[in-house]
């Protein structure tokens, strides 16, 4: 059986940047996840994600506000190309570990990578966020609305997971 992870990145008290973990409750809350799939939420702490994965997937949904300039609420589906360890300038490696408690999606996919954990397919679905400077415990009305669009975004994803997966493996 094929393992999942879909992982809610982010922070429940800055708004928008909430995103993650909102999916992954309204995911949750939508009833009984296909077999050998798994939600966690991680908050901003990037090493619950990398104890995650090291129990070993064939497949992670990482979910998260990303800002790439677009109008508040459109969702983006990216698949990340996590670069070899190798691939690092040498002296730029030691900042990677620098805080592990606070770390980027960008930085776990990495360290997940070196440590032989990460798996053959990956993508990130992301949110454009209208506001995530400010204390608050609400999504904005635009984040809000992409809150079913993603649950379908992942539902996509796992549907066409068998093909993918072959093509990856």
């Amino acid at each position: 059986m094929r393992r999942v992870v879909v992982a809610g990145v982010g922070n429940v008290l800055r708004g928008d940047d909430g995103f993650g973990p909102a999916v992954v409750q309204a995911l949750e809350s939508a009833g009984p996840l296909p077999p050998g799939v798994r939600t966690v939420e991680v908050g901003i702490g990037g090493l619950g994600l990398v104890h995650e994965l090291m129990e070993g997937c064939d497949a992670l949904v990482v979910v998260d506000a990303v800002d790439r300039g677009g109008a508040p609420g459109t969702l983006y589906v990216l698949e990340p190309e996590v670069p070899a360890i190798e691939a690092i300038p040498e002296a730029e490696r030691p900042l990677l570990a620098r805080d592990l408690h606070e770390v980027v999606p960008g930085r776990v996919l990495l360290m997940a990578r070196a440590l032989g954990i990460l798996p053959p397919v990956v993508r990130i679905i992301g949110c454009q966020p209208a506001e995530t400077e400010e204390f608050s415990l609400e999504l904005s009305p635009a984040v809000r609305r992409s809150v079913p669009a993603a649950l379908r975004a992942i539902g996509d994803f796992l549907n066409a997971l068998p093909a993918e997966a072959a093509e990856h493996g």
